[in-house]
């Protein structure tokens, strides 16, 4: 999140789209009704008539799978309307920036577009040295001021977004057209200056081939109408799980090590890795945060004169996200699997791949509160056990109210919980866990030796015979290397020489900044200002509840909203609702232009060449699509996604409805805890499937009946609710329908039933590879 919950409550307009927040985030929605008791509106744009369309004052269908065309249009129409917060793009985007004279886009393609056919049959990569400014020969970034050059990125950018009329996002999204003119009259009157949109957002934005395009024309709206850095505005997403953020702050994702820094590439040394830093933003001091890390985990072995042992972190030679190691793993690549909390025969693409998958594994380790599905795989209906040579253990792990520690919640508050009972039978907190597995494998590395054994046996793991929480957190805040004093935030790394501090996460320098009374375990309210509530925990970086916060403000200072402001100038100085995310130090004349202070431009971007399938967003069909593009020319779905199974693709004149899944509120992700709960059993027993009236009657089924849902890559039985909450679309002049499914079930617990995502492709987003289950093809039909 840009914002926070509470900062809810300061919006004028709220979109909700790619979420069904009153049924998946209950507390979001506490503050969002604060909003509207203050007078604001919440719109919905969703497939469904979900139970937070039914609150909303405006709602607006829309077929799943086309969220980009729908923001460009709301772009396109703020600026066709002279909606746009003229004065905030000019100071704060790169609007007036010039743009190499060779780059262009036509019929689907950005310039530089070659062949590469290792993504897939098709597919492309990118050439991306014509997606760059133009510098003057001290290499600064040449700019037009007026906006009127043909090369500088708003005219670049109005003449790529102009496509997406009215008429040709409503072709294209199933929207009817009054109601897209109403939203967009309602969200783009936040370009006002002292107004505040908020755009919330979930998985109904990111599980797509496009899903980071997805989210970064939510972005770019939101700078278009000068909504980022304000009170009540910003990009918000809405975590599915009560540590999900701090799983990420963590580096739990594949291509990143803690603090969103990158993973070292294949044959990437400590030299090239320092080549690679960012020439200018905060990101300059990127080998400083990865010294730090690096100290925390190799402590007095970690020098400057071996480079901090950089050599030991891994190396990411090739796609190891989840699509990618479950792929490897049915060639029998891979030999074992740790699965702690998680549960992807379930919750992941081509489920029935996974189950098959695991059949090659020599040993599986699942680390959970109940038996899951991954780890009863060869129990599943279409598995034989007697194929299964798979070693399985079963390590019964603590629930989250039975351990203390941090969570971290989507407004990035760090907060520290006690437990509220002791762990029941024999589970152990996964800390406990994690700790005595790895003394275990040390040990053996010590005993018989092994290949480089040297970042086992070198890691700096001192917790304590049981491992100690409170020494984990004070690790991961970061100490001086010379006293074991702990730092106050990050600036006592950037302030002082490689190595001289050692912190897990750079970016939670000052969570845990006093053993006594850490920041993490604040509990005092605020009881004037915005609600920023900065006595209460701790939120990453540096306690600021609104990043980019320097763009509450115009040039001069002054507070773009006074009856909100955020950070502001005043009487010779400046005064603050929350902790400046730019150097407060100086006057604003010197920080005009500076409130992004994580890119190297100091702006924030209309044109981003950082994505790999664009600098500019673009509309493009899901891999599995009822209809064609008609913006694209020959380019069907997103040029640069990787294509892992060709031959699971289905046609839609075999598979003739859209398909989309999506969560219930008496059931919480896998269901494997809620499942196993005899009282939510009782309240939602079993797996169903969504359609409309329409097309139950087109298919001769009524509500309560079994059916068969079937894709190209499997069928499953369940019952169907037929209800108005779904209904038919048009697209390009023809009458879609859509089938809606929950992803919660799977074949163990108190309820078992049909797993949705049996049904759902294994293709991945461009950007960050998460499988797109929010739009495929099926057909439906009664079942026997």
């Amino acid at each position: 999140m840009t914002n926070h919950w509470i900062d809810y409550q300061h919006s004028d307009v709220i979109m909700n789209i790619g979420g069904n927040t009153v049924e998946n985030h209950p507390i979001s929605m506490k503050w969002i009704q604060k909003a509207l008791d203050n007078g604001g509106k919440l719109v919905v744009v969703d497939p469904r008539f979900t139970r937070t369309a039914a609150v909303a004052d405006l709602y607006a269908p829309i077929r799943p799978g086309t969220n980009t065309a729908f923001f460009n249009g709301l772009i396109n129409y703020a600026i066709q309307n002279n909606l746009y917060h003229e004065e905030y793009i000019k100071t704060y985007t790169n609007a007036t920036m010039l743009i190499n004279p060779a780059f262009g886009y036509s019929d689907g393609l950005f310039t530089g577009a070659v062949d590469d056919p290792g993504r897939g049959p098709g597919q492309k990569g990118y050439q991306t040295d014509t997606w760059t400014y133009q510098r003057d020969a001290d290499g600064n970034i040449l700019r037009d001021e007026t906006l009127e050059d043909p090369n500088c990125v708003w005219q670049l950018f109005k003449n790529h977004y102009a496509r997406y009329d009215v008429e040709t996002v409503s072709n294209i999204t199933g929207c009817p057209q009054d109601k897209f003119v109403e939203v967009a009259e309602m969200f783009c009157s936040t370009g006002a200056p002292d107004k505040a949109g908020n755009i919330s957002y979930a998985m109904g934005l990111t599980q797509f081939t496009h899903g980071s395009q997805n989210v970064r024309c939510a972005a770019i709206l939101q700078l278009v109408l000068g909504n980022i850095g304000i009170s009540g505005g910003g990009v918000n997403a809405q975590r599915g799980q009560v540590n999900v953020q701090g799983a990420c702050d963590m580096g739990q994702l594949f291509h990143i090590v803690t603090g969103y820094m990158p993973m070292p590439r294949d044959g990437q040394d400590w030299a090239a890795y320092d080549a690679a830093t960012p020439p200018g933003g905060y990101w300059t001091n990127r080998p400083k945060f990865m010294a730090a890390m690096l100290k925390a985990f190799y402590g007095d072995n970690a020098t400057a004169d071996n480079d901090f042992r950089f050599d030991y972190l891994p190396r990411l030679d090739k796609d190891r996200s989840s699509v990618a190691y479950y792929t490897y793993m049915a060639k029998g690549e891979i030999k074992g699997l740790l699965c702690f909390a998680d549960n992807p025969v379930v919750s992941g693409a081509s489920t029935a791949k996974k189950r098959k998958a695991q059949a090659n594994l020599d040993w599986l380790v699942v680390a959970d509160l109940y038996e899951n599905e991954t780890c009863a795989f060869w129990k599943a209906p279409d598995m034989n056990p007697a194929d299964v040579d798979t070693e399985v253990f079963l390590l019964p792990a603590a629930a989250h109210f039975e351990k203390e520690g941090t969570a971290t919640n989507s407004g990035r508050w760090i907060q520290w919980r006690n437990p509220a009972q002791e762990p029941t039978g024999d589970s152990k907190p996964d800390l406990w866990i994690v700790d005595k597995l790895f003394k275990a494998v040390r040990g053996l590395y010590e005993a018989e030796g092994g290949t480089f054994a040297e970042p086992i046996l070198q890691m700096h793991w001192d917790y304590g015979d049981e491992p100690d929480v409170v020494e984990v957190c004070k690790e991961i805040n970061g100490y001086f290397v010379a006293d074991g004093s702990l730092i106050s935030g990050f600036g006592d790394m950037t302030n002082n020489e490689l190595g001289d501090v050692a912190a897990g996460s750079w970016i939670y320098a000052g969570f845990y900044q006093d053993e006594d009374n850490p920041n993490c375990k604040r509990r005092i309210k605020e009881t004037e200002g915005i609600g920023s509530n900065l006595e209460y925990s701790f939120a990453w970086p540096a306690n600021r509840r609104i990043v980019y916060n320097r763009a509450s403000s115009d040039a001069e200072g002054n507070p773009w909203n006074p009856a909100r402001p955020v950070i502001w100038w005043e009487g010779g100085e400046w005064k603050r609702n929350d902790v400046p995310d730019f150097n407060a130090s100086v006057p604003p004349e010197d920080t005009a232009g500076k409130g992004f202070i994580m890119t190297p431009e100091l702006t924030s971007r209309l044109f981003a060449p950082g994505m790999v399938d664009g600098p500019f967003t673009e509309h493009y069909e899901p891999w599995e699509s009822v209809t064609t593009s008609k913006l694209t020319g020959d380019i069907e779905f997103n040029p640069i996604c990787t294509v892992w199974y060709p031959e699971d693709r289905g046609d839609s004149a075999d598979y003739p409805y859209i398909a989309t899944t999506y969560r219930v509120v008496e059931h919480y992700q896998t269901a494997i805890e809620t499942r196993n709960m005899p009282w939510l059993v009782e309240a939602m027993p079993e797996m169903f499937c969504e359609i409309s009236p329409s097309l139950a009657a087109k298919i001769g089924v009524e509500n309560g009946d079994m059916v068969e849902v079937e894709t190209k890559r499997s069928t499953i039985q369940c019952k169907v609710a037929v209800t108005p909450r779904v209904k038919p679309l048009i697209i390009h002049g023809e009458e879609k329908e859509i089938v809606g499914m929950p992803f919660h079930w799977g074949f163990m617990g108190l309820s078992s039933g049909a797993s949705a995502n049996d049904l759902s492709p294994t293709i991945g987003c461009a950007n960050t590879t998460i499988p797109e289950f929010k739009s495929f093809i099926c057909n439906i039909r009664r079942a026997g």
